[in-house]
């Protein structure tokens, strides 16, 4: 089960145009998704109410204000109400497609899956990073075939960090035995984490201008909101230059944006950034940036995949939870405490089904 009432990430902005539709299946909802012709976004269910056949096999008319039904011809417009039907004198009002809230909002595309009339804009994360004139990065996208939840779990597990990416993310294993600070939110947990006097990671010890084997002080901070999104603030300096609530100079500073977003209950839409502060006048460190993230992700993919083949050939399985799950288990209480609060009433299930 997923969360119905809450933003996800649907797409890059670049990925919808004007020319035709982007189709993509968001918590088992198969959806199309373009832009009218003030370059709005406009989301729909990919399904005709009349027989079923996918609407992403239709086409744009009215300058991309209606979308026509290509196999019957039926054409409905952007609030997903039939205005035409061919032989069809009357149409009925229930002969209608749902319609979805979209936002763009820091090259990101949000959508709310759940009731309309709750779909506050005030949720959606903050992202200024990914379009914030004195930072930097380049778009990323990965499909995972498994469920998000795998994903988030190690996204939640700083711990993994040398063990998994001892070229790329990683550093000293003294890194990883240091536990983060676990903080419930509402909609999520927040996780801090401090080490100084530590080894600097490779994939940015060589953009800095430190001495060679220098200590440094680490620190990752970051939000992780509810459906899955991550907000992290991560960087080093020398050691013993600044401190945890002091001014960071001379530092190498990322404010990484990823977002986890169901496809169904075995697949995953992964959106990520890695916005940086430093070099920004030299595009090639940006692309050297990138391509060490999707190094560092496929190494995870690669990881939480075998996990999830092990874990399907046992349904019965149980992990073993150590101290180092804290977060892992802070944010699944979360999830599920708001999947729950979606669900009706026992009273009103049985209204349900006797209307049914």
């Amino acid at each position: 089960m997923f969360i119905r009432n809450c933003w996800y990430v649907a797409a890059w902005d670049y990925e919808v145009q004007s020319e035709g539709f982007l189709s993509r299946t968001i918590t088992n909802t198969p959806l199309i998704f373009w832009r009218d012709a003030q370059g709005e976004i406009i989301a729909m269910q990919d399904r005709c109410c009349h027989r079923g056949a996918k609407l992403s096999k239709g086409r744009l008319e009215d300058g991309g204000n209606c979308v026509r039904c290509m196999y019957h011809g039926l054409v409905f417009d952007r609030t997903g109400q039939c205005v035409s039907a061919p032989a069809q004198d009357r149409i009925p009002p229930q002969v209608r497609i749902r319609t979805y809230p979209v936002v763009q909002q820091h090259r990101w595309v949000w959508i709310w899956m759940g009731d309309p009339e709750k779909a506050d804009r005030s949720l959606i994360p903050d992202t200024q990073w990914l379009d914030h004139p004195e930072w930097r990065s380049l778009p990323g996208y990965l499909h995972y075939d498994v469920n998000y939840l795998l994903i988030v779990d190690n996204l939640l597990d700083f711990s993994h960090l040398p063990f998994v990416h001892p070229t790329t993310l990683g550093g000293s294993p003294d890194y990883a035995a240091v536990l983060p600070k676990v903080q419930r939110l509402d909609r999520g947990v927040r996780l801090s984490k401090w080490v100084p006097n530590t080894q600097p990671p490779p994939y940015s010890a060589k953009y800095s201008n430190y001495a060679v084997g220098a200590p440094v002080d680490r620190w990752m901070y970051y939000d992780f909101l509810v459906p899955g999104v991550l907000l992290m603030d991560s960087g080093m300096m020398p050691a013993g230059t600044g401190g945890q609530d002091r001014h960071r100079e001379n530092a190498i500073a990322f404010r990484g944006c990823q977002a986890l977003t169901p496809e169904t209950e075995s697949s995953t839409h992964y959106f990520f950034a890695h916005p940086h502060n430093f070099l920004i006048d030299r595009p090639e460190v940006t692309q050297e940036i990138h391509a060490g993230v999707i190094q560092a992700f496929e190494e995870d993919r690669d990881m939480i995949t075998a996990q999830h083949e092990n874990l399907a050939q046992d349904p019965g399985f149980k992990m073993v939870p150590l101290s180092v799950d804290a977060a892992l288990s802070q944010f699944r209480w979360v999830v599920d405490r708001l999947i729950k609060s979606e669900q009706p009433a026992e009273g009103e299930r049985g209204k349900s089904s006797v209307a049914a």
